[in-house]
C-alpha cells in the first residue's frame, strides 16, 4: 500500500473538514430559507414568482409541502414527508381533501408548481400545465415508465377537464390533483395547437423508448410504403385499432365510435371531410389496412386459444391491460354495466351481445389469460406509487 506523506494527509483532512462545514452551512441556509416561508400565510397572502424564482428546486418542493402540510396532507415524496414530520405545527390528516384549499392557496400552488416545472431538467408528471402554452423541447423529455408517459399525455387533456372513467386508477390520480376540474362536456377540440404538438412529441418519444417500429401517429410515413406484420410487434390491440383507423382518418373520415372520433380530433393533422368514402382508400393504404387487420384478428383470436406469455405483456401500456382483459369476456358476448366499455366493444363488428353470458362459458385458457392480465395489471398500477404529481 502507498504511504501518504504527513503533510499531504494533513492537507486532505483540512480539505475534507472545509467541505463538510460548507455542506453543513449550506444545509442550514436552505433550512432557514424554508423556515422563513413557514411564517407566510399562504391562505391569505399571494406570492409572486419573483419572490421564489431563485429558490432551488428542493426548497420549492418543501414550499409546496408547507401549503398542503398546513391541512395535514400525507405525502409519498420522502423529502417532503421527512421535512413535515419534523415540523411542530404539522398534524397528519389521512382524510385530507383538496377542497380544504381556498382560492388563494390554489393560486399560490400554481405559482410554486410553475417555478418547479421551469427548473426540472427533464419533464415530470405534473409539469404539463407549465407547458400548455409553451412548445416542449425534445431535450426535456427524458426517460419514463409506461405509467408516467400515460400520466404526461393524459395531463394535457385533464387540464381541460377530460374524465378517464375507462381507466379508474387514472381518474383517481387526477381526482387527487388540486387543480383538476372534471368537465362532462370535454371535447378534444379544446386543445390548442401547442398542446396537440406537445402530445404528438410525447407519443413519439414514448414509442422510441419502447423500440416500436411503428405506432399510432406514424402512418404519414407509410402513405406510399408497405408495412409488414413484423413491424407491428409490441403494439396492443387498442393501438392496432388506432393505427388501422388512422389510415382512414388521414383521408378525412369521420367516425361513429365516440372514442375514435375524440382521439383523432386531438391530432394536429386531422381534418374531417364530409364527402369522404371508404372506397377512396386504395393502393398501399388499403394493403396496410389489410395487414393490420390480419395481425389484429390473430391477436384477438389468440386471447382464447393460446396462453399469454410474459413477452406479450411486457410491451403493453397500463391503460390497455383492462381493455385486453375485458376483451376476453367480450369475445363471449358479455354485456357490460359500464357505458363506456359497452360502447367501446359495440363499435367492433365481431362483438355479439349475449344476455345469457356467464363465467362458466370461459375456457381454461381464457381463465388462465385473465389471471395473467390481472397479475400484470396489479404490477403496472403499483408504478404510480412513485408518481406524486
Amino acid at each position: 500500500m502507498t504511504k501518504i506523506p504527513p503533510v499531504v494527509r494533513r492537507f486532505l483532512c483540512v480539505g475534507a473538514l472545509v467541505i463538510c462545514c460548507s455542506i453543513a452551512a449550506l444545509a442550514q441556509d436552505v433550512s432557514e430559507a424554508v423556515k422563513r416561508w413557514e411564517e407566510f400565510d399562504f391562505a391569505k397572502d399571494k406570492i409572486l414568482m419573483s419572490q421564489i424564482a431563485r429558490l432551488p428546486l428542493e426548497d420549492l418542493q418543501l414550499l409546496r409541502g408547507i401549503v398542503f402540510g398546513r391541512h395535514g396532507r400525507v405525502f409519498k415524496d420522502p423529502a417532503i414527508k421527512t421535512y413535515l414530520k419534523d415540523r411542530p405545527w404539522y398534524q397528519p390528516n389521512p382524510d385530507f381533501k383538496n377542497s380544504m384549499l381556498n382560492a388563494t392557496e390554489v393560486r399560490n400552488l400554481d405559482v410554486i408548481r410553475d417555478a418547479e416545472a421551469g427548473k426540472h431538467e427533464f419533464l415530470q408528471p405534473g409539469d404539463m400545465r407549465y407547458w400548455r402554452s409553451r412548445a416542449l423541447p425534445r431535450r426535456k423529455l427524458g426517460q419514463h415508465t409506461s405509467a408516467e408517459w400515460l400520466v404526461l399525455r393524459s395531463e394535457v387533456e385533464a387540464i381541460h377537464g377530460k374524465r378517464f372513467d375507462d381507466q379508474p386508477w387514472l381518474q383517481q390520480y387526477f381526482d387527487e390533483r388540486y387543480w383538476y376540474k372534471p368537465n362532462d362536456r370535454y371535447d378534444s377540440k379544446l386543445l390548442t395547437e401547442v398542446e396537440r404538438k406537445n402530445l404528438q412529441l410525447i407519443a413519439t418519444a414514448q414509442s422510441k423508448q419502447r423500440r416500436l417500429a411503428i405506432s399510432p401517429g406514424d402512418m404519414e410515413l407509410f402513405e406510399n410504403k408497405l408495412i409488414s406484420e413484423g413491424m407491428l410487434k409490441g403494439l396492443s390491440l387498442h393501438e392496432l385499432r388506432l393505427l388501422r383507423n388512422e389510415i382512414y382518418a388521414r383521408h378525412g373520415r369521420s367516425f361513429r365510435a365516440a372514442w375514435l372520433q375524440q382521439y383523432f380530433w386531438s391530432q394536429p393533422w386531422y381534418e374531417q371531410k364530409e364527402d369522404f368514402q371508404d372506397e377512396q382508400v386504395s393502393g398501399s393504404d388499403k394493403l396496410n389496412i389489410e395487414t393490420i387487420v390480419r395481425y389484429e384478428n390473430r391477436m384477438h383470436d389468440e386471447l382464447g386459444k393460446k396462453p399469454l406469455t410474459r413477452a406479450m405483456l411486457a410491451g403493453l401500456f397500463v391503460e390497455d391491460v383492462e381493455k385486453m382483459r375485458q376483451e376476453i369476456y367480450a369475445r363471449r358476448g358479455k354485456i357490460f354495466k359500464e357505458p363506456w366499455l359497452q360502447a367501446y366493444f359495440a363499435s367492433f363488428d365481431w362483438y355479439k351481445p349475449n344476455p345469457d353470458f356467464n363465467d362458466s362459458m370461459l375456457t381454461a385458457i381464457e381463465r388462465q389469460n385473465l389471471a395473467s392480465l390481472a397479475a400484470y395489471s396489479k404490477k403496472a398500477e403499483s408504478v404510480l406509487d412513485a408518481v406524486e404529481g
